[in-house]
């Protein structure tokens, strides 16, 4: 993806192919990646690019272990 829109957009379009072929498991991964996007895009409404699952996870957890950052 170019950037989070194109993002967002194709999991709305897999989402309704997922539901039209009854695969409620994807439909339910896919729901939960796009909340995230959204979310992740509300943080950060001059950011554009599209973020890594990291990138999203650590912004609606940002005390997680894997989000710490050190310095030296």
């Amino acid at each position: 993806m170019n950037n989070i829109d194109e993002h967002i957009q194709k999991d709305k379009t897999e989402i309704e192919a997922a539901r039209a072929s009854g695969d409620l498991g994807k439909v339910r991964h896919l729901e939960d990646e796009l909340k995230g996007l959204e979310e992740y895009k509300a943080h950060h409404p001059e950011d554009s690019h599209d973020p890594t699952a990291l990138e999203v996870y650590c912004d609606l957890n940002p005390e997680a272990p894997e989000c710490r950052v050190y310095d030296d």
